[in-house]
């Protein structure tokens, strides 16, 4: 798949194509509804598909500090779609002057003159130009001007809250990563690079790598969580803790994996992943060195069974 940053890095000579636009923050599974259907139109036209993204998060730039918290890097994003069968992503860099294009400019700059889409595929709230004034309408009228067409997905009836960006991060936030899990179609992730902290798991028998989580990433509730740690092409069931380590008194918040039944392993300085599986249990602070080794040992027992039960030999 293509990867481009900015209008000029699309080859010179790009055909007509089949376009989506939005965010895409966690590629969930309404997401993957909409870029399912433009892959299958673009098929359908015997044209590539390309999904337009932006970066930073608009938000970030029409009302700044408000940035929220990603559910998955450009990346990540972009194997996500890969994977849907799409051709190219072009990432936007989304800045002041980028924000004041009226949904006709926008329209033409990117959709017309660059991409050359011959259909615009997009969800039924999809906004775009400043302000937001353009809605899916809005994209209709230009496409009878500039000769392109628009299909609007139908996102279904849930008798639950419709899947959205918020309501993953949401459930993140509560630590509900099964819930996460059930919007995104997958475990949600934590991507960083290991770096040193206070070796206190190595001392007590469970040496963990401890992630520096990517900028603006969300971060599940404090606690104690099954899962796995993914170094290169390894995935390792893992035992997870988010919190600030009130053991020993500890002030920044983290998040460490130890990767079970595994001896020797040295990751310091590798870029890792941290897929959350199950809750197992609250951040806690007992009242002996013993009973914290205890729980930890139970811990591990239950991250053990709960990934061996979510992942079929050989996976």
């Amino acid at each position: 798949m293509q990867r481009w940053r900015g209008l000029e890095e699309i080859p010179e000579g790009w055909g007509r194509s089949v376009v989506t636009i939005g965010s895409y923050d966690g590629v969930h599974r309404g997401h993957q509804l909409i870029l399912t259907r433009a892959v299958d139109r673009a098929r359908e036209l015997g044209v590539p598909c390309v999904a337009v993204t932006f970066d930073p998060h608009p938000s970030e730039v029409v009302r700044p500090g408000s940035h929220p918290p990603l559910l998955a890097p450009q990346h990540r994003r972009a194997e996500l779609m890969a994977g849907l069968g799409l051709d190219a992503v072009l990432v936007l860099p989304f800045t002041p002057g980028f924000s004041q294009l009226s949904p006709a400019d926008f329209a033409v700059k990117v959709l017309v003159d660059k991409l050359h889409a011959r259909s615009v595929v997009e969800g039924p709230n999809f906004r775009f130009g400043h302000r937001a004034a353009g809605d899916v309408a809005t994209l209709a009228d230009l496409g009878k001007t500039y000769d392109f067409e628009v299909q609007v997905v139908d996102l279904g009836e849930r008798d639950a809250e419709p899947y959205s960006s918020t309501l993953a991060r949401r459930r993140i936030a509560d630590g509900d990563v099964r819930g996460a899990a059930e919007v995104l179609g997958r475990p949600h992730r934590v991507e960083g690079v290991v770096v040193r902290g206070a070796q206190r798991g190595r001392e007590l028998g469970y040496p963990t790598a401890n992630v520096e989580p990517l900028a603006h990433t969300a971060i599940p509730a404090d606690g104690v969580y099954a899962g796995w740690l993914t170094a290169g092409d390894e995935r390792m069931p893992a035992a997870i803790s988010v919190g600030t380590n009130p053991q020993f008194d500890g002030t920044e918040r983290t998040v460490e994996a130890y990767a079970i039944d595994r001896v020797g392993l040295d990751l310091y300085g590798l870029h890792v992943a941290v897929d959350f599986l199950e809750f197992i249990r609250g951040q806690e602070k007992f009242d002996t060195l013993e009973a914290l080794l205890d729980r930890m040992a139970q811990d591990v027992t239950s991250a053990r069974t709960l990934v061996q039960e979510a992942e079929p030999p050989g996976a």
